[in-house]
């Protein structure tokens, strides 16, 4: 069987190679990047099956770049990761056509799940009221 290809980008160079030690360890890691535009590029060369974004990145943020690949002929699918757990920040990713939205908090249980829904069409998206609830990871 093959594995899926997974584009990283994230412009948090140590959260990028936690990033790429998860998930290379079930899909084919095709590319890690550290910006949106760098993530765009990557993405219409190698074609990959999934882009894992953070949101906030400097130059083109995660959410104008996966906005850009939706408009594309054969978009991959697409999972942010983010320290982000404002409901806002959700619905954005969900209007870029996101399938799955992580927080960062959760990514040794929930990151490699998401993307495997992702992958099957499904999504993944935290409940607002669950996060909103939950101790911030900032203190």
């Amino acid at each position: 069987m093959t594995r899926a290809r997974v584009l990283l980008a994230d412009d948090h160079a140590p959260m990028l190679e936690r990033v790429i030690a998860l998930v290379a360890a079930e899909f084919d890691v095709v590319a890690a990047v550290s910006d949106g535009q760098a993530a765009l590029d990557a993405a219409t060369i190698l074609q990959p099956d999934v882009v894992v974004f953070d949101i906030s990145m400097p130059g083109m943020s995660g959410l104008a770049a996966a906005a850009h690949l939706a408009e594309s002929a054969h978009p991959p699918r697409i999972v942010f990761l983010t320290v982000h757990d404002d409901p806002a920040f959700v619905d954005a990713a969900r209007n870029v056509g996101a399938l799955a939205y992580v927080i960062k908090r959760h990514i040794c249980t929930d990151l490699v799940p998401a993307i495997y829904r992702a992958l099957e069409g499904r999504s993944q998206f935290p409940s607002p009221a669950v996060e909103s609830h939950q101790p911030s990871a900032r203190g």
